[in-house]
């Protein structure tokens, strides 16, 4: 039960995030992306103080290759943040969400293509009902759907650098390490912004500065909660609750954002769903399949 509630929280706070972003205006996504880098590496750094585990992360720290794989995801992370800070601020929250749905065909595809993974019938049907969705999704919008493909490849490259690290590093750490990259960035950034007088960190009262700084919290809890799941859970299970997200995504951007949804873009939504679903079968199969396997390799 702890599990699923750490799930649930997790993907909760992440399908809420677009109303966090709408009461952050009129800060823009570039001075978003920059205070929640730097603010996170703050929040870290207190929780780490209070945990006492500043040993596992300087240990990572000092590993050259488990620093590089991290400045890696972090440069792919920024990309995804900010992808997503300017979707949800520009009217485009549907498509934001369209890219979480297809992260999951997207992490399939780049195991078959890196990893060289073999797919199973399902998972070939799956993805090709996800093909002619994008196709279909171009039409109505009239256009590829860049933002939607830039989130799912950006966070499916993101889970494929991190599974370079594995267990090696925690959560808490690894978020450490790869907003202590981004920092010196995001700092140049907010300087910058500052001098062009378009910064507004310290120039919109008390609570937008809060709201900002905030963002910190914000940007590790859901990664905690997710890190406490995943430990507790079955892949299945954290697989199926990832959909939470994009869902939640999804409701608001219809119902609070007010984002057009024609019957071509329902029509392409609904193929994606069609794919997930087999993905999804395939996924709850898994387990089965594999004790199939054992006991046959067993009696052999």
């Amino acid at each position: 039960m702890p599990g699923i509630l750490f799930g649930i929280g997790a993907y909760g706070l992440w399908g809420l995030l677009p109303l966090y972003f709408m009461v952050l205006k009129p800060a823009g996504a570039v001075e978003i992306v920059a205070n929640r880098v730097v603010w996170s590496l703050v929040f870290c750094a207190i929780l780490l103080t209070v945990m006492r585990a500043w040993k596992p992360m300087l240990a990572a720290g000092r590993n050259p290759r488990t620093v590089a794989t991290l400045a890696g995801a972090a440069l792919l992370i920024a990309v995804n943040w900010l992808t997503y800070s300017w979707a949800v601020l520009n009217e485009h929250a549907v498509e934001a969400a369209l890219g979480y749905f297809i992260n999951p065909l997207v992490s399939v595809l780049l195991g078959v293509l890196v990893l060289k993974e073999k797919l199973r019938p399902l998972q070939w049907a799956a993805m090709a009902v996800g093909f002619i969705a994008v196709l279909v999704l171009a039409v109505a919008y009239g256009t590829v759907p860049w933002v939607a493909l830039a989130l799912a490849f950006s966070f499916g490259f993101y889970g494929l650098v991190k599974k370079g690290v594995g267990s090696r590093v925690d959560a808490v750490s690894s978020l450490t390490i790869e907003t202590a990259v981004l920092t010196p960035i995001a700092v140049g950034v907010m300087i910058w912004l500052s001098m062009t007088d378009a910064a507004t960190l310290t120039t919109n009262g008390a609570g937008h500065l809060w709201l900002l700084v905030a963002s910190g919290v914000i940007t590790a809890v859901p990664l905690i909660f997710f890190g406490a799941a995943a430990r507790r859970l079955p892949l299945s299970t954290v697989g199926l609750l990832q959909y939470l997200a994009p869902t939640l995504q999804f409701i608001l951007a219809l119902t609070v954002f007010k984002e057009a949804m024609p019957p071509e873009r329902w029509a392409g939504f609904g193929l994606v769903w069609v794919a997930l679903v087999m993905l999804t079968i395939d996924m709850i199969g898994g387990p089965r399949r594999n004790r199939r396997l054992r006991a046959a390799a067993a009696v052999s």
